[in-house]
């Protein structure tokens, strides 16, 4: 019996190898696209947001994913589809806690995640190498040199998985401990067991004792800290109303018996990220009383999801969601399933709500021992090492869907697409620095607002 479906040869006859190193923009408005963004994002922090981007290029980078999107969207893929982190840049990889408080490197951001080419993510991370080694001041050479070295992690290391039967795949996990395992020198050991000791006193509990205070009658209550914690709107909280309960729904029966033991106690807005900066985020103080008449607490986080850009920017339309998905709250269920395929395993307590007045929202641990690897403070053969860690796990992520084998089939074992990478994301650094000279250059024309570093328009 044949197979309809295409060989990685077919599609290296329909989409070469050393084509997918081709960029080149399509005069499309950096400007217009961060400002239709804004529209939808509560207003006060749209200053925030760009002086939060113009604080480098890489910076600009990161919160630059719908810019990027559009631009991959013309470009050549193979059109093997895998669920996609969407924004896979090298500062979205990072430690967590697992449910059974191990510390896990992996993919750390899904806010845009979806079902896209393979390419995407990879080229995403590749450009992302170079746009963050010319930060450090490496060399145009050392900075091929360490995408050419991470993409070729990726490609034999998705080429390992996919000997391995798909269970097998599914356990597959790095944490700190292999991480600390790649690294060939004593300073970047030192510097992965100090970025988790700092992730490990990153809780809940820590985040409860900082900004949290006791009221009259005894109950804890977040304390201000303007302008990037901020109480929740009263009119918001309403219509939150009740919304609890619809969380818990959608948890498992475990996490969902334990957090039934609180209530919420109260809200606040808070500013995170760069490229999230804008949108609706809360924090959650959640307790309950204890047999000794305190209030054990808990913080949650809240995030609003809106469309991914791979959909309203990569010209993907409903296909990026991946099947099942509900009929309300459908946007934050994206960012929960593309969570939950592509780390090697989650937060217990990540779950979504209906859409409240038109936005959907997904719910998490707040500060659960996350912490991420400065890679400011690398040598270029350290940068290099991370980079490969990067790649590495970004490969595991992606051996979930089943037309990885096919992507794997297309890279070969041939540095022919390591290569292409490399130039593509040359040249999208080249681009990235041209976009950022326009945003910069709008913001002192009054095009665009820009806080200063305390968050005050400038």
């Amino acid at each position: 019996m044949t197979s309809d479906r295409p060989s990685g040869k077919d599609l290296r006859k329909l989409v070469s190898r050393a084509s997918q190193g081709r960029f080149a923009s399509d005069g499309r408005d950096p400007v217009g696209i961060i400002r239709e963004q804004n529209s939808t994002r509560i207003q006060e922090l749209v200053p925030v947001r760009i002086a939060r981007m113009l604080h480098s290029p890489f910076t600009f980078y990161r919160g630059g994913a719908a810019i990027m999107a559009h631009d991959l969207a013309g470009v050549p893929n193979t059109g093997a589809l895998v669920m996609s982190c969407g924004d896979a840049h090298i500062a979205n990889f990072g430690l967590f806690a697992s449910p059974e408080r191990r510390q896990l490197f992996d993919v750390n951001d899904f806010d845009e995640a979806g079902v896209a080419p393979w390419e995407w993510d990879v080229k995403r991370l590749a450009a992302s190498v170079v746009i963050s080694a010319r930060e450090n001041g490496y060399t145009d050479a050392q900075a091929t040199d360490a995408v050419v070295a991470a993409v070729g992690t990726y490609r034999t290391t998705l080429a390992q998985l996919m000997q391995l039967g798909a269970v097998d795949r599914y356990y597959v996990s790095v944490d700190v401990d292999t991480l600390t395992a790649v690294a060939d020198d004593k300073p970047f050991k030192a510097l992965i067991a100090q970025t988790a000791k700092k992730a490990r006193k990153r809780t809940s509990g820590r985040m409860v004792e900082k900004i949290t205070a006791t009221r009259e009658n005894g109950e804890p209550h977040i304390v201000a800290d303007p302008p990037t914690l901020v109480p929740a709107p009263t009119k918001l909280v309403q219509d939150f109303e009740g919304i609890y309960g619809h969380y818990l729904d959608s948890l498992r029966a475990d996490a969902r018996a334990l957090l039934a033991q609180f209530r919420v106690l109260d809200w606040a807005l808070r500013v995170v990220g760069v490229g999230s900066v804008g949108t609706r985020c809360f924090i959650v103080l959640l307790g309950r009383d204890a047999p000794d008449g305190t209030t054990e607490t808990l913080f949650l986080q809240v995030k609003e999801a809106a469309e991914s850009v791979l959909q309203t920017y990569g010209r993907l339309g409903p296909a990026i969601m991946p099947p099942g998905a509900p009929s309300s709250g459908v946007q934050a269920w994206r960012v929960v399933a593309g969570q939950q395929t592509l780390q090697a395993q989650s937060d217990p307590f990540l779950g979504y709500t209906p859409t409240v007045r038109g936005r959907d929202y997904y719910w998490r641990q707040f500060r659960d021992m996350k912490g991420s690897v400065a890679t400011e403070l690398l040598t270029h053969n350290q940068f290099g090492q991370y980079g490969r860690a990067c790649a590495g796990v970004l490969a595991r992520a992606h051996a979930q869907s089943p037309q990885a084998a096919l992507a794997s089939t297309y890279l070969g074992k041939s540095t022919e697409f390591d290569e292409a990478a490399a130039r593509f994301a040359t040249a999208y650094a080249d681009q990235n620095e041209k976009d950022y000279d326009a945003v910069r250059d709008a913001v002192k024309a009054g095009v665009l607002p820009c806080a200063d570093d305390t968050g005050r328009e400038s």
